[in-house]
């Protein structure tokens, strides 16, 4: 569904905002600015998400995604010159500012910083924070563009400092445009330089499986809160991902992959990303009080072809163990997120509650337990099935024969 909204900038003229709502939510923002003369000035549309860790009260750690913009604001946005620069100012939520400064030089253009701010006090947003203030991250970015080209970065840009990790993509923007035409003339980022070179294998229906990769890396992931280490994982990663009759198999590398997550009583959260994947989530949480298990799986991530893939599954039943107990599972298994996600996992082991001095508990039961006892089981269950089949049938021939009488 794509809808707009439009909204005026004092003293800038019109604001086109654009939203795209996919698999999952996602908002693709479009900025056309224009001058008193109604001369577009400015250009940009871009697709963009905040991780936010906070402190709570009770001295854990958790982790709140921001990438809700339906409510946007460009208050502050300004086309520039070369004394004052320009400038995009974005409101949106509760209290959150994201602000993007421009510098203009004699043939280029400059993204000269970012800056993001968000209000802890808002509790909605930010339940149980302890400290309950304003707080801004800035980077310093400072590249320069030749002044009539237009900016492009597909690709997934990552700013990370202190609490604030900020992903970025599908990203085109043009400051101090030239007689108000947006430039055709792309300067790209180095990350989509080196994409243009590769070309997706296309194949004939959705279903067709491209060609095995080798076996992915095994890496380590850990959560910690304010007690030590609450969560705890082992596994190498594999992504078969579909989308448009284009199959692609993509080893995670844990040598270059983020990770991150919360713990809380009844639910975890392990999320990894890279300069491709802004989130890959797995979500757990306990199920009768005495067992755990993987509940969802969401995942973003930019493909090879320039597109953003995004699903969420929040139905799952994978990984069951009891709690005080690791899974574990080291032969090839796979989570199937959806007809076009799947992720097959190797030598896992997996602990989302009750560590203890950051080592993973006794496993019980692995896959291959349960596998054998599900094959027991439906062979108990088919054997019970026959013979009490043979019981019923010898039960009403012994009826019939006897209600026949002789002829």
């Amino acid at each position: 569904m794509v809808c707009f909204r439009f909204s005026r900038v004092p003293g800038s003229g019109l604001v086109l905002l654009c939203l795209v709502l996919g698999a999952v939510s996602s908002y693709a923002l479009e900025l056309n600015l224009t001058d008193s003369e109604k001369a577009t000035c400015l250009y940009a549309k871009w697709q963009m998400n905040f991780t936010i860790r906070y402190e709570t009260t009770s001295k854990n750690y958790t982790i709140v995604t921001i990438s809700d913009f339906g409510n946007a604001t460009y208050n502050g946005s300004i086309c520039g010159d070369y004394q004052n620069g320009s400038k995009i100012a974005v409101q949106f939520g509760s209290g959150f500012s994201w602000i993007v400064n421009f510098t203009k030089e004699v043939s280029t253009y400059s993204i000269h910083s970012i800056s993001f701010s968000y209000d802890t006090s808002d509790n909605t947003t930010f339940p149980d924070a302890k400290e309950k203030e304003l707080f801004t991250v800035k980077d310093t970015v400072a590249f320069g563009i030749p002044l009539n080209d237009i900016f492009r970065c597909n690709s997934v840009s990552t700013l990370e400092k202190n609490d604030v990790v900020q992903h970025y993509w599908d990203v085109h923007v043009q400051a101090f445009v030239q007689n108000g035409t947006v430039s055709t003339k792309e300067f790209l980022c180095d990350k989509d330089k080196t994409l243009t070179t590769v070309v997706p294998t296309t194949v004939p229906s959705p279903t067709t499986t491209p060609t095995p990769k080798e076996k992915p890396e095994v890496g380590s992931y850990s959560v910690k809160n304010g007690n030590g280490t609450c969560l705890l994982a082992t596994m190498g990663l594999q992504l078969n991902v579909t989308q448009d009759k284009v199959a692609s198999v993509i080893n995670i590398n844990p040598n270059i992959t983020h990770f991150t997550g919360s713990c809380h009583s009844q639910t975890a959260l392990l999320r990894l990303n890279s300069s491709n994947i802004k989130y890959l989530d797995f979500v757990f949480a306990v199920k009768n009080e005495n067992r755990f298990y993987l509940k969802e799986v969401n995942i973003s991530m930019y493909l090879v072809n320039g597109s953003v893939f995004s699903i969420a599954n929040n139905n799952l039943t994978y990984w069951d163990a009891p709690l005080g107990s690791s899974y574990m599972c080291n032969k090839e298994q796979t989570v199937s997120v959806s007809g076009a996600f799947q992720i097959n996992t190797f030598d896992l082991r997996v602990q989302p509650f009750n560590v203890v001095e950051g080592k993973y508990s006794t496993a019980e039961p692995s896959c291959h337990l349960l596998a054998a006892q599900r094959q027991l089981s439906s062979g108990w269950h088919r054997t019970a099935i026959a013979q009490s089949s043979a019981r019923t049938l010898d039960r009403a021939l012994n009826q019939l024969s006897h209600s026949a009488g002789p002829n």
